[in-house]
């Protein structure tokens, strides 16, 4: 089941500039680990030492937030698009 993954700017240096990736996987638990694998480091940023995604990252899944979802143990089918996003903050 390839999963095509969307890598935020800030993280493309992890990956040699590239800013879409394909992956096998059936959850994005699973996805990650595959991401850490192929790009050393890339779990730390996106994971916690809980195993809970970092507060500052988002991730969706064909558009939805994982969150809201089953998180890291949502399922990923053939053609899901999933994005990392990192939580923008600002202010006055």
């Amino acid at each position: 089941m390839s999963v095509l993954v969307r890598i935020p700017t800030p993280l493309r240096r992890m990956t040699n500039g590239q800013a879409k990736v394909e992956m096998q996987s059936s959850n994005l638990g699973e996805l990650v680990e595959k991401l850490d694998s192929e790009f050393p480091g890339f779990k730390d940023r996106l994971v916690d030492e809980n195993g809970d995604l970092r507060y500052f990252v988002n991730i969706y899944r064909n558009g939805e937030d994982v969150r809201f979802m089953e998180g890291l143990k949502t399922s990923t089918s053939e053609g899901d698009e999933v994005s990392i996003v990192p939580a923008v903050a600002g202010g006055f």
